[in-house]
């Protein structure tokens, strides 16, 4: 395990933080040598093409990635024309990360789908193919377009991965994204459960590649009693939604000098990316404290 080479690093901006906070937390685990940062996409919250570009403005390496645009919420071909956008602007530095959206949430702005797997499907056929230079026609179950082009495709197509988490969703995935984004609590038992639904698809379809991102809640410290009044709403809000204890979650809290060694188990299940979510009132440094801890154990 300790041998297997590091994942990419990331870092969550959390959609509670104010979006004028979005620069400086950016540009700073950018100093840190992280190598890509995540920003949400959550119903009233803040828009996540629109927070990406943001933090792309703010850096020169980073890669930044969308956790997650729901497709419900957007029509391929919009979607499609405010990525590729971006795409040009901040080449090869973008990725689109798509999903469902939270059922209740959808329900709330009357965008709920009648097939939340087709639209899916759909829409990430569609939102490739614009983005790649070609004009689209689908008639689907959710999706219509009729002769649809852009004029300023990217010259590289963003990757488009999605978040999602049931079995039909995760094969669906890996027959047609580019990656599969694990929410947070998942841990390497999961990652192989996942990875065996993502497999079956990535056979049926002809995807070259697939990223696995996990995101983990992070909290470096050595009290608990300090971890646990900092992390306790969050991860108990987590449990209930994925129907687990809380102490069955996978996280990244505790002593620093357990954090290599947790990111470690992750790559070795199969992670190509850990995007880790600073939980406490201090989330840059919480990012020092875990940059650090994997920098010395790797000196």
């Amino acid at each position: 395990m300790t041998n297997a080479p590091r994942p990419r690093i990331g870092f969550m901006f959390d959609r509670d933080r104010s979006p004028e906070e979005l620069p400086g937390f950016a540009a700073t685990v950018e100093d840190l040598g992280a190598d890509d940062l995540w920003v949400v996409e959550d119903l009233g919250w803040t828009g996540s093409i629109s927070a990406a570009t943001v933090a792309l403005a703010a850096t020169r390496r980073l890669r930044v990635g969308i956790g997650i645009a729901p497709v419900a919420l957007r029509n391929p071909a919009l979607l499609a024309m405010e990525l590729a956008t971006v795409a040009r602007i901040y080449p090869e530095r973008l990725v689109a990360g798509l999903g469902h959206g939270v059922t209740d949430w959808m329900r709330q702005v009357g965008a709920a789908p009648a097939s939340p797997l087709a639209r899916l499907e759909e829409s990430i056929v569609a939102t490739r193919g614009l983005l790649a230079g070609e004009t689209v026609t689908m008639h689907g179950r959710e999706v219509t377009i009729d002769g649809v082009s852009l004029v300023h495709p990217p010259a590289v197509v963003p990757p488009i991965v999605t978040g999602v988490v049931r079995p039909k969703s995760l094969e669906l995935s890996g027959r047609v994204a580019d990656g599969t984004i694990i929410a947070e609590g998942n841990g390497p038992d999961a990652l192989t459960a996942a990875r065996a639904h993502i497999q079956r698809g990535r056979n049926a379809g002809d995807r070259p590649e697939h990223e696995l991102i996990v995101f983990a809640y992070l909290h470096v410290g050595d009290d608990p009693a300090r971890a646990a009044a900092e992390t306790g709403e969050m991860l108990a809000g987590q449990a209930a939604w994925l129907g687990v204890p809380v102490a069955d979650l996978f996280t990244l809290i505790g002593p620093a000098d357990s954090i290599p060694g947790r990111v470690a188990a992750l790559r070795a299940a199969g992670a190509g990316t850990v995007v880790l979510r600073p939980l406490g009132t201090d989330p840059e440094g919480q990012a020092r404290a875990a940059m650090a801890a994997l920098r010395d154990a790797t000196s």
